[in-house]
């Protein structure tokens, strides 16, 4: 009871009703719905600190914990996607009373669009003033006659309770696989800053609603909260590709705003196929995340309802996480976090179980190299070789695509080559997004 009377006062402080159940269903019985865009909603807040294990000893036989490894070094400025040379913001802290012009890229084609905005990672309900979609021009403009006005229920504003998404009503705009979005939304009241590594927002200089400007006065480039984790075509003839995993999904190395992280590249060469028959593809990679334990938003077996299940016209998973249970398992300073082969592999044939249940195959792909990387260590390794060879030999997914072999050093396998990685011995740059991404055999999503 006290969270409605919550929702209910929220809503009725700013005269913005709640609205859940006709904005999730679809205006047209014929429409084929299809995630073409996603990010995840993350981590969520407030809340506990996850709990963690106390450090153990190793057991007998087992050689000591190898020495510590260097700090990392201090992070650098991202490289980012900024033709315009606009300010590039990097303090934290609140923003209130301010628009926030998010930059999508859409991986179908259709004639109407529909937004799923998120509050799931915030324990009060977000108010939404707002929201405008329009095809993204360049430095944070819009192409003009593209702007549309989106509602929820009808209506402009909406207020989204705690721990939930909202769907907005569908959107009239024709849109063609890998345009880019610009979703401009409003938000009156205040939003703390939480973005995600490889996205970028338009922030303006000016408070208050400019959902509808072409061009924002004062845009500049900020890592702020993102609203819009899901967009949705209403596209005959395809299906969805959701790639499920931790900042090497996401696309942590690579250029931001720029759409080049392996799975923006799958989308690439699927947009290219010819026949009638499409294929979208859906970024479900959290910064951080783990399969087994709380990092970064909750573990891929906690999320996995909400981060895959829930995209309408999914068909195919491709699952590349683990590295960060292993490396956190076996760290070489701090606590560890204990986590063996064989329990990755009791977690992914639980996904592998839980996706065919709903008629979606899985492809498996093998942990990428990460000697060098600050949590590194002689014990990880060997328990990310042990994962990788039951990836490949086991038979229990339906495809196995071999990522560590296409971004590792020919003369040591054990670390990223040189080409492919520029900073830290863990996440690959652009070229080797790319390289992962033409490494996969399109077949085993198309099926020809």
């Amino acid at each position: 009871m006290k969270l409605f009377s919550t929702i209910a006062l929220a809503a009725a402080l700013v005269a913005v009703p709640v609205h859940t159940s006709r904005a999730a269903q679809s205006t047209d019985a014929d429409a084929h719905w299809v995630g073409a865009w996603g990010w995840v909603a993350s981590p969520p807040q407030p809340g506990p600190a996850p709990t963690r294990v106390a450090p153990q000893p190793p057991p007998l036989g087992v050689p000591p914990p190898a020495p510590p490894a260097p700090a990392p070094a201090a992070p650098r400025p991202p490289l980012l996607e900024n033709p315009g040379g606009l300010p590039v913001d990097f303090a934290p802290g609140v923003l209130a009373n301010v628009t926030l012009r998010q930059i999508v890229r859409v991986s179908a084609s259709g004639s109407r669009v529909r937004l799923r905005l998120s509050n799931e990672s915030s324990g009060d309900v977000q108010v939404i003033g707002d929201v405008h979609l329009a095809l993204a021009g360049p430095d944070g403009a819009i192409v003009a006659g593209s702007d549309r006005a989106v509602t929820f229920d009808g209506q402009a504003r909406v207020a989204i309770p705690a721990g939930a998404p909202v769907l907005s009503d569908p959107i009239a705009l024709d849109v063609r696989a890998l345009d880019r979005l610009a979703v401009s939304v409003f938000v009156p009241g205040q939003a703390a800053v939480r973005g995600a590594r490889t996205l970028w927002t338009y922030v303006p200089s000016a408070p208050g609603d400019l959902t509808g400007a072409t061009s924002l006065p004062g845009a500049h480039l900020r890592r702020a909260p993102v609203y819009a984790t899901l967009v949705e075509v209403d596209a005959p003839h395809t299906s969805a590709v959701v790639t499920l995993g931790d900042s090497i999904t996401e696309g942590d190395g690579s250029t931001g705003n720029a759409f080049h992280a392996w799975p923006d590249r799958l989308a690439d060469r699927l947009a290219a196929l010819p026949g009638p028959d499409r294929w979208s593809v859906v970024n479900a990679g959290i910064s951080g995340n783990r399969v087994l334990r709380y990092g970064s938003g909750p573990d891929a077996l906690a999320r996995f309802d909400r981060d895959v299940l829930s995209v309408p016209g999914v068909r195919v998973i491709v699952l590349l996480e683990g590295i960060n249970d292993i490396g956190r398992g076996f760290a070489p300073t701090g606590d560890r976090e204990p986590v063996t082969a064989v329990a990755l592999e009791a977690a992914y044939r639980q996904i592998i179980e839980r996706a065919h249940a709903h008629g979606i195959r899985v492809l498996g792909a093998t942990l990428t190299p990460y000697k060098g990387a600050f949590y590194a260590s002689d014990s990880g390794e060997a328990a990310r070789e042990a994962t990788n060879a039951w990836i490949k030999t086991s038979g229990a997914f339906d495809g196995v695509i071999d990522f560590a072999a296409v971004v590792a050093d020919p003369n040591d396998p054990l670390s990223f080559a040189p080409a492919f990685n520029d900073r830290d011995h863990l996440h690959p740059n652009d070229a080797g997004y790319k390289a992962m991404a033409d490494a996969i055999d399109l077949r085993l999503i198309t099926g020809r």
